[in-house]
C-alpha cells in the first residue's frame, strides 16, 4: 500500500512540500506565539488573496504579486503595532479586512475570463503543488533555518523584551520588519499548499504542542519540527486514504494531538 501511494509523482511532491513546511512553520509560529502575535499569520494569509487577486487582473503570477504584497501588508503590520503598542488585535483586525476587501474588489474586475478562483488559494491542495512551489518551499526553509541558528540569541531578547533588546543595542525595529516579511514570505509560499484558510493553523499548532512538551527554547523547536512533520505527513496518507482535504485533514490531526497531549498533561499533574 505505501510503495502504492508513493509511486504517484502528487504524492512525492506532496511529501517533500510537507517536510519543508515542517522545517520552518513550527519556528515561526514559536516566535509569533510568544510575540502575541499569533492572529499575525492568519492576517498575512488573509491578506495575501488581495496579491493573487491582482496577479488575476494583471495576468502575471499570482506568486510574485503575492510575495510582493504581503510583504508590504507586513511593514504596515509593524508600523500599526507600535500605533496600537498595547491593542494589537486593532492592526490585525484593520489588515484582515482589508485585504479580504480588496480581494474581492479586485477578482470583480478580473472578470470571468480568469481561469483562477479565490476558492483555490481559500482552501488549498498539497497534492496539487508543483515541483517550483516545493523548491520554493525548501529555500524560503533554508532560509528561516540559517537565520535561527545565526540570530538565535537577538530574537531570543526581542522576543521576551523589546527594551531590553534596544538598551543592548539591538536594531529592534528592523529586527521585528524582517521577521514579519520573512513570515510573510512564509506564509506566501505556503498558502498554495494549505490554503489562507488553515496556514495559521498549520504554522500556529505545532509550536504550541511542543510548548506543552518541551522544557527548554531549544527543545520546543526541535519538538516543534517533529511534531509539524509527524501530524503533516500521517494527514496526507489519511486523506489519500479517506479521500479527504489533505489541509483539513492535517488541521483536524493537530487538533486530536492538542487536545491529547492536553489530556494527558492534566491526569500527570492529578
Amino acid at each position: 500500500m505505501l510503495s502504492e501511494i508513493l509511486a504517484y509523482d502528487f504524492m512525492q511532491r506532496a511529501l517533500l512540500a510537507v517536510a519543508a513546511i515542517s522545517l520552518f512553520a513550527p519556528i515561526l509560529g514559536l516566535f509569533l506565539i510568544l510575540r502575541r502575535q499569533s492572529l499575525m499569520s492568519d492576517t498575512l494569509s488573509h491578506v495575501s488573496l488581495a496579491g493573487v487577486a491582482f496577479g488575476v487582473l494583471l495576468g502575471i503570477s499570482p506568486t510574485w504579486t503575492t510575495l510582493l504584497v504581503v510583504t508590504l501588508a507586513a511593514v504596515v503590520l509593524e508600523y500599526l503595532r507600535t500605533v496600537y503598542r498595547h491593542y494589537m488585535e486593532i492592526a490585525t483586525a484593520i489588515l484582515m479586512s482589508m485585504g479580504l476587501a480588496l480581494s474581492l474588489i479586485v477578482m470583480s474586475k478580473a472578470g470571468s475570463s480568469s481561469n483562477v478562483s479565490l476558492e483555490q488559494y481559500l482552501f488549498g491542495s498539497i497534492i496539487t503543488i508543483s515541483l517550483e512551489q516545493v523548491v520554493a518551499l525548501f529555500a524560503i526553509a533554508a532560509i528561516v533555518l540559517i537565520l535561527t541558528v545565526c540570530f538565535i540569541r537577538p530574537m531570543y531578547i526581542l522576543t521576551f523584551d523589546e527594551d531590553t533588546a534596544f538598551v543592548d543595542g539591538l536594531p529592534v525595529r528592523l529586527m521585528s520588519v524582517l521577521f514579519n516579511v520573512v513570515t510573510g514570505v512564509a506564509i506566501a509560499l505556503t498558502i498554495p499548499a494549505a490554503g489562507a484558510l488553515l496556514v495559521s493553523t498549520i504554522m500556529v499548532l505545532p509550536a504550541s504542542i511542543a510548548m506543552r512538551l518541551g522544557k527548554s527554547f531549544k527543545t520546543v523547536i526541535t519538538l516543534g519540527i517533529l511534531i509539524g512533520f509527524v501530524g503533516m505527513v500521517s494527514g496526507i496518507f489519511i486523506s489519500y486514504l479517506a479521500e479527504t482535504p489533505a489541509s483539513a485533514t492535517i488541521t483536524m490531526i493537530f487538533i486530536a494531538i492538542f487536545l491529547l497531549v492536553g489530556l494527558l498533561n492534566r491526569l500527570i499533574k492529578d
